[in-house]
């Protein structure tokens, strides 16, 4: 089912207008600094065919002054009153305030953070108003979504802001230091939680020469950390945590009092812990107990990115730093809009994607059977909506079973040889016939090496880990050696003779490979020059 905001005419003649305007309001919820719109995604959205109306100084916040819209072309509303009566589509970054609902017009569309679950009266009051709303934390984490994907997008910036406030607090350095004075040990972190935010807290901790230690219920993130330089703590007890969209599931009793074990050993070493431990739709679960920080050396730190859903720490308090017995707690539930200039603008793109896949403005529909669109959508002209149905469960004895041994006969057909691959073979073996008996001795022997030439190239690199090619290249590199000098060898005859154009293009192409091999060394060690 599909419904078509352009002007168009139903059974009842009753018509729809043509969604043309998104209005971007000035964020009214104390310290927000964020913007749902950039001048950068202003013009995407313009692109798009929209019209884009800014709220006078919506963005001076997150350093997106009035000029730099109007330079990208925006008109400036001067009251939040008259922007959201002209759109007709609002982006927010926080839920609407009570204020924000009662200036909202009927039969708009809204699209910002909702929360739906924590604010069911919320909900019930856009229900009153006819509107449409999308919340964008309800967008299925699912591939063809990830660049719509705003909480992925705030998490990352959250993660590596958490390190910043950590460093900021902690009294001494993140890398080891060697000087006339002395020596400085680095500084050990402890990151709980290996997600979007999870991860960039491991980076940015990396990149400051800390040793980072992480844990998460799901072993499968293991490698993602280790590959990013940090130690992942396993436990010894077999229970996978990996839960729905990618987040963590409830763990058992047994569970949890093995994982808690493991935090009570670690905070008595680490200087900082990071925590990001969340479940949807439930309070955070205290993984960090007072008895724990209590442990803690002296000048510690504890960043608590839960506190916002109560906070995986025992003494945190949300949208506070304060010192508990020589550890500083930070619990700030703000730290997207502490970078408000790099937030406002990856989630502006966010929005620009889901724009873009809801047909622009020309073509904009709510289409309730995509899925993007639908899991987002919450309210629907005035109608409350349920959480879209998941996929049935399927029998696999029952409903698939036919179908799969359907396929699997087809395979087992498709591996009888055909005759077309008989008479290939039988061509094969007459042309190297044909080329011992007829070809010249010289040739014969070029010919062989040529031919285990080519199988050892392919042994040597297809069986090779795709992971490993760009290292791999110093083993191309020789192998191309080896054949310029084999070339040089060959072109000492005539300019017409096969050989000697042969050797000649061998000489070209393991020139040209080794060029290129030594190019991309050096760009890979630039990447890692600081």
């Amino acid at each position: 089912m599909s419904e078509t905001v352009e002007t168009a005419t139903n059974s009842e003649n009753s018509t729809q207008p043509i969604a043309k305007k998104v209005g971007i309001p000035k964020e009214i919820f104390e310290g927000e600094c964020r913007v749902a719109a950039t001048p950068d995604t202003a013009k995407k959205l313009q692109k798009m065919g929209f019209e884009v109306l800014i709220e006078k100084g919506a963005g001076a916040n997150a350093n997106f002054p009035d000029e730099l819209f109007e330079k990208a072309e925006c008109q400036i509303v001067k009251d939040e009153k008259t922007l959201f009566k002209e759109a007709d589509i609002i982006l927010k970054v926080r839920p609407p305030e009570e204020k924000e609902v009662k200036l909202l017009p009927e039969n708009k569309t809204l699209i910002s953070f909702i929360n739906a679950t924590a604010n069911p009266d919320l909900v019930k009051k856009l229900e009153e108003k006819k509107a449409t709303v999308l919340a964008v934390e309800a967008i299925p984490r699912i591939s063809r979504a990830q660049k719509m994907d705003a909480l992925s997008s705030m998490a990352n910036i959250a993660g590596y802001r958490a390190v910043i406030e950590a460093a900021n607090n902690f009294g001494s350095f993140f890398t080891g230091q060697i000087t006339a004075a002395g020596k400085i040990p680095p500084a050990k972190v402890l990151v709980i939680g290996a997600g979007v935010a999870g991860l960039a807290a491991i980076g940015a901790a990396r990149s400051l020469g800390a040793i980072v230690r992480a844990f998460d219920t799901r072993p499968a993130v293991a490698e993602q950390v280790e590959s990013m330089g940090a130690e992942f703590l396993f436990l010894d007890f077999k229970e996978d945590g990996a839960g729905e969209g990618g987040y963590a599931k409830v763990m058992s009793k047994e569970f949890i009092d093995a994982e808690m074990a493991l935090f009570t050993e670690q905070a008595k070493e680490v200087d900082i812990i990071i925590t990001t431990a969340l479940i949807p739709n439930r309070k955070a679960p205290i993984l960090i107990t007072t008895e724990m920080v209590e442990s803690m050396k002296e000048g510690s730190v504890i960043v608590d990115l839960a506190a916002e859903q109560g906070g995986n720490c025992e003494v945190t308090k949300p949208n506070e730093a304060y010192r508990y017995k020589g550890v500083t707690i930070i619990g700030y539930t703000d730290l997207p809009s502490r970078m408000a200039t790099q937030s406002s603008q990856l989630y502006g793109t966010n929005l620009c994607h889901l724009l873009s896949d809801m047909g622009g403005s020309e073509k904009y529909h709510v289409d309730l059977e995509d899925e993007v669109v639908r899991g987002a959508l919450i309210v629907h002209e005035g109608k409350i909506l349920p959480p879209p149905e998941k996929p049935a469960l399927v029998s696999v004895h029952q409903s698939v079973a036919p179908k799969a041994q359907a396929v699997a006969v087809k395979k087992e057909e498709d591996k009888t040889p055909g005759i077309g691959s008989l008479i290939a073979v039988i061509v094969a073996v007459a042309a190297l016939l044909g080329v011992g008996i007829y070809a010249p001795e010289s040739f014969l022997s070029h010919f062989t090496v040529f031919v285990l030439a080519c199988f050892i190239g392919w042994q040597v690199i297809w069986n090779v880990t795709a992971a490993l090619h760009t290292p791999l290249m110093s083993v191309t590199n020789a192998i191309s050696g080896i054949i310029i000098i084999g070339g040089m060898l060959q072109i000492s005859g005539g300019l017409n003779s096969t050989t000697t154009i042969l050797g000649a293009i061998a000489i070209l192409i393991g020139t040209i490979n080794i060029s290129g091999g030594f190019l991309v060394t050096q760009r890979m060690l630039k990447m890692f020059q600081r």
